[in-house]
């Protein structure tokens, strides 16, 4: 490594990853006019990122709040819940344990996908317009953002050609794995920082090589590379941290990988890298060890997984299988995955087939081979515990097997490993196009298009959505605020359960600025306090589930009178309240009546003080 000397013109992109960046002299008009155009073309490529965001998020845009993402409405109302609560930072209201939901035990904010930074970073928008419109913000920003950033990361660290980094970054923004985990999923399609954490790690690198400086390590840009990647890593956290688990699984197999085919920089480069990389962990760790205890050991904190890796691993066939989200996939596809939130693997044969062509082509160059072994590790380990094939769960054991149990590793879904192949292949396209383009004859033509041929199948098509009911006039208007005070309890009728959650959209109307009981969150409710979904219902409220489903009649008696006040004492509810479409209105208003007494009618809503 050494920066002593600037970057060939034509020297390969894997290369300038050992050149240090040099303070910027004095530009002459020739490179002048290189860099004006180097921003045009940045420019231009994030708009065409941009745009393609927005296209494939359109449904969404002409009311916010009267759409949604039709394959997965569910966690889309979980998630606008979550930065209703999260915008309430803005107001002074605000802790990582919050009772807006699961009244009176509460939600452990950071035991759950709350994307908090994201919420209160985007506050004034969903206060001023509303958790909808800050939902579909980010649905479009997080694959613009993912993307752009990847892109810049190729052209300036790898010193990738345009064409090249934005073929590349468009299948890191763009690939079906995040298409398809757009449908609600925004911690895990929050990744542009994940660039940002992989250039840091370069940039450390760089600065612990002696070769690359003169007299030894730069201990000042060893400093603040470690800075920034604590920084870094303690914004992820708040963000998804299952995202940030993938990117340091993915960064130890390179480095491991890297450091065994270039012993030189290893030995060279391994005291500075370490003290550095413990430095950031340090810094990192006296920033996260109170949130981090909190979320594994504080109140309603759970420090297991929910979801069964035998259930959420990949079927094998998925792999050279195309999502039914893109432009070539087809419905049959939807049986290999558990959902179409999780269309994680779904690259298709020929995309398989040029990425394997281009690693051969490339050679045994340390980054090829740091990338080809971080594809064959974290694709064999989005296999499961037990290798599944075309539905058919085998006997053979997958990789996973050797992580199955092992704390923190139990909250990653085995099948999401395959998020992170999307970044390493594109790497290996991007280094084969540059090559090619920075040469002359057949390759130069034939790599770029049979990259283009392999990724345009893989095209996606927009995200599917639909109307959704609209809110009650008692929530859009106010006049809750008859029936309760801000910051107490609200029990709508039904309430809302992980199946159901749909009651805790009036709780996002009014920026989450009263309690409700039960709902759709992660807690310690499972066997001893294992993670589960939701909490147990009340015999209250399991009644008026029941009714709501059903539409029967129950006579009540005096013994589910006093439970529905004793419920309704545990809650520490002020009101009841029942909208006049609810389905099954009037049965549930009877029996609402049998254990509350007459109604009041406040808008369109029935209400009982209880």
């Amino acid at each position: 490594m050494s920066s002593a000397a600037p970057t060939a013109p034509n020297a390969a992109p894997e290369q300038a990853v050992h050149v240090a960046d040099r303070p910027p002299g004095r530009l002459r008009p020739a490179r002048l006019l290189t860099a004006v155009r180097r921003r045009r073309t940045d420019v231009a490529v994030t708009l065409l990122f941009v745009a393609l965001a927005g296209w494939l998020t359109h449904g969404l845009w002409p009311d916010p709040a009267a759409r949604v993402l039709a394959l997965n409405p569910a966690d889309q109302a979980l998630y606008e819940w979550f930065l209703a609560v999260d915008s309430r930072a803005l107001l002074g209201d605000f802790g990582l344990l919050t009772g807006r939901l699961n009244a009176p035990d509460g939600v452990n904010l950071m035991a759950n996908t709350t994307v908090i930074a994201l919420g209160v970073l985007l506050a004034p928008v969903s206060l001023l317009f509303g958790a909808p419109v800050t939902f579909a913000l980010l649905a479009a920003a997080n694959l613009a953002g993912t993307a752009i950033a990847w892109y810049l990361l190729f052209t300036r660290v790898l010193r990738a050609r345009p064409l090249a980094a934005t073929l590349g970054a468009a299948l890191c923004g763009f690939g079906p794995g995040m298409v398809s985990q757009t449908n609600s999923h925004l911690h895990m399609t929050a990744q542009w920082l994940v660039p940002v954490i992989v250039w840091l790690v370069v940039r450390l690198l760089r600065a612990a090589d002696p070769a690359g400086t003169a007299g030894g390590p730069d201990r000042r840009r060893v400093v603040s590379s470690a800075v920034g990647l604590a920084a870094a890593v303690t914004a992820q956290v708040f963000i998804g941290e299952e995202v940030l688990f993938l990117c340091a699984v993915t960064l130890l197999v390179m480095a491991v990988t890297y450091a065994v085919a270039d012993r030189d920089l290893a030995r060279r480069a391994l005291p500075g890298f370490a003290a550095g990389m413990a430095l950031a962990t340090v810094l990192a760790l006296a920033v996260l060890a109170w949130p981090l205890r909190f979320q594994f050991a504080g109140p309603q904190g759970v420090a297991d997984g929910m979801f069964s890796p035998h259930y959420f691993s990949a079927d094998l066939r998925s792999w050279w299988t195309l999502s039914p989200l893109s432009v070539a996939g087809g419905d049959g596809a939807a049986r290999l995955t558990t959902g179409p939130a999780e269309y994680n693997t779904f690259l298709g044969l020929p995309l398989l087939l040029v990425a394997a062509a281009c690693a051969f082509w490339l050679g045994r160059r340390p980054l090829v081979v740091a990338c080809v072994a971080g594809t064959l590790v974290t694709g064999a380990l989005s296999l499961g515990p037990r290798v599944v094939v075309d539905g058919v769960r085998t006997g053979v054991p997958g990789p996973y097997t050797l992580l199955s149990g092992l704390p923190v590793v139990d909250g990653a879904l085995p099948m999401r490993f395959a998020l992170a192949v999307l970044p390493l292949i594109a790497t290996l396209l991007v280094l084969a196009v540059d090559r090619a383009l920075r040469g002359t004859g057949r390759a130069r033509r034939l790599a770029p298009a049979a990259v283009a041929l392999a990724l345009l199948p893989l095209l996606p098509t927009p995200l599917p959505t639909a109307e959704r009911p609209p809110l009650p006039e008692f929530i859009t208007g106010g006049h809750w605020r008859q029936c309760v005070e801000p910051g107490g309890v609200l029990v709508p009728v039904p309430l809302a359960t992980p199946r159901e959650p749909w009651p805790m959209r009036w709780a996002t109307a009014a920026d989450a600025a009263f309690g409700m009981p039960e709902g759709f969150f992660i807690g310690p409710y499972g066997r001893g306090g294992t993670a589960a979904m939701g909490t147990f219902q009340q015999p209250t409220s399991a009644l008026l589930t029941e009714v709501g489903r059903t539409g029967g009649q129950p006579v009540v008696d005096d013994a589910q009178r006093r439970q529905a006040a004793e419920d309704a004492d545990f809650w520490g509810a002020s009101c009841v309240a029942l909208a006049v479409d609810t389905p099954h209105a009037d049965s549930l208003r009877g029996t609402l009546e049998q254990l509350y007494g007459p109604a009041t009618r406040v808008a369109d809503a029935w209400t009982w003080r209880v």
